[in-house]
């Protein structure tokens, strides 16, 4: 079989052949395995409450007994402090999450899911996790090996952000 970035190497290769486009053997199914998976989902999201994005990170907040500050929510998810803010507004203008005044900190919000976020969440969720199922059912007995290669590459990528 012939994988999908052979011909992109080949014109590189011939264009700068001093060029190392190995990296592209990993990073180009990876970038295809993200959109191929967007495009599996982004339906489920057509008449939802939320947006893929918003349910990522209701999904962080659905079973914290406590509150979060928003910028330790952007860390986990390694989001822009901006980004996780702007969809924390939309989310709590549609009250699907309320933001409090943090007792410790004057510059930083608690923000928590509302029941009615919890209800969006319960609701499109297992659509979410069945579509995803559906999706991996070809795997078969290579799932364990996909799953430990991601690993893998999500320790080394993490490990090589963070020097």
């Amino acid at each position: 079989m012939s994988r999908s970035t052979d011909r992109v190497r080949e014109l590189w290769a011939a264009a700068r052949p001093d060029l190392d486009t190995s990296p592209m053997e990993v990073i180009g199914p990876l970038k295809r395995v993200v959109a191929l998976l967007g495009e599996a989902l982004d339906p489920l999201y057509v008449d939802a409450a939320l947006t893929g994005a918003e349910l990522d990170v209701c999904l962080r907040l659905r079973h914290d007994r406590n509150p979060t500050i928003a910028r330790h929510l952007a860390a986990q998810m390694r989001h822009s402090r901006a980004a996780i803010s702007k969809t924390l507004s939309r989310l709590e203008g549609r009250g699907l999450v309320a933001r409090a005044p943090s007792p410790t900190d004057r510059r930083a919000a608690l923000v928590r899911l509302t029941p009615a976020g919890e209800a969006a969440v319960d609701a499109i969720f297992p659509r979410q996790l069945a579509r995803e199922a559906e999706l991996l059912e070809g795997l078969g007995p290579d799932r364990e090996h996909v799953i430990d290669a991601l690993n893998l590459l999500a320790d080394v990528l993490a490990r090589r952000s963070s020097l």
